[in-house]
């Protein structure tokens, strides 16, 4: 991974060179238009409805959030400041908002699951938590200046609708923080077929996949701008907890290994970091 300075690279940009970053990515060339085509259902999800009701069966059986070290992680690209207003999209168990909250932020978190946020609740996170879905967010235009949407976007039944929610509640020079998943993942996606010769499922109703032109598509069609895309690869442990779990697992420290020598193209996922239009 490439070193990387978020808190400068976002007051470069927003304060800086807002204006002049809008005007060279609408001078680019056009990327071709965003057709989605690589989509996994294991279930009916036909609504809302639908999807709340298998979120909710996922989260009271199992536990999908992801390592301390990769909440950290995402906490510095997000380079919140105190008094800031941040919303965490589809936030689970509210790892972030929490993080947030300790950084002087102004956190709200959403979810379509009530019992993800509930177990936030019991373990003592916090924040100004909703249930509620990403495609008809309950807040005023303009609302927040930082809105994280963390491996979720490709789980949604209409992703377009939800990207165009995320810029119409994000503030003029406000940041977003976007990660979804590679197609073409050398480590992850690759491998499995390689190996196994099938598809990887996630166990989620819906999973998508596209290669990183694709989701930068997705995302300037529909209101948002993207300034950098960084790789995600594996996150480093920064807690004894995490670097315990490494231990135990060979696989995961040869990826860690592995991780800088794998291509942005190929990485696992892709984080875009964001301006609205």
């Amino acid at each position: 991974m490439k070193n990387f300075d978020p808190i400068a690279k976002w007051e470069d940009e927003v304060a800086a060179n807002y204006m002049q970053t809008t005007t060279i990515a609408k001078a680019q060339k056009k990327l071709p238009k965003a057709v989605i085509s690589f989509e996994i259902r294991l279930d009916e999800a036909a609504t809302a409805d639908d999807s709340r009701a298998a979120y909710e069966d996922i989260y009271g059986l199992d536990d999908i959030s992801q390592s301390n070290s990769f909440y950290l992680w995402i906490q510095d690209l997000l380079a919140l400041k105190p008094g800031e207003t941040y919303l965490d999209i589809s936030c689970g168990r509210a790892q972030l908002t929490t993080l947030a909250r300790q950084h002087g932020a102004q956190a709200h978190g959403l979810d379509l699951s009530y019992t993800a946020l509930q177990s936030g609740w019991n373990a003592g996170q916090g924040g100004d938590l909703i249930t509620g879905n990403s495609q008809e967010l309950p807040y005023a235009p303009d609302s927040f200046d930082v809105i994280s949407n963390i491996g979720s976007l490709e789980h949604y039944l209409d992703m377009q609708t939800a990207v165009q929610q995320m810029a119409r509640v994000l503030k003029p020079g406000g940041r977003a923080v976007v990660l979804v998943p590679n197609s073409f993942s050398l480590l992850h996606n690759i491998w499995i077929a390689a190996r196994d010769g099938r598809t990887n499922i996630d166990q989620q109703p819906i999973q998508r996949y596209a290669a990183r032109v694709e989701w930068q598509a997705l995302l300037e069609e529909n209101g948002l701008v993207v300034v950098d895309t960084i790789k995600y690869e594996i996150e480093t442990p920064r807690t004894m907890g995490d670097w315990a779990r490494y231990l135990q697992h060979p696989k995961k420290m040869l990826r860690l290994a592995l991780r800088p020598f794998v291509p942005l193209n190929l990485a696992f996922c892709f984080v875009y970091l964001c301006h609205k239009q």
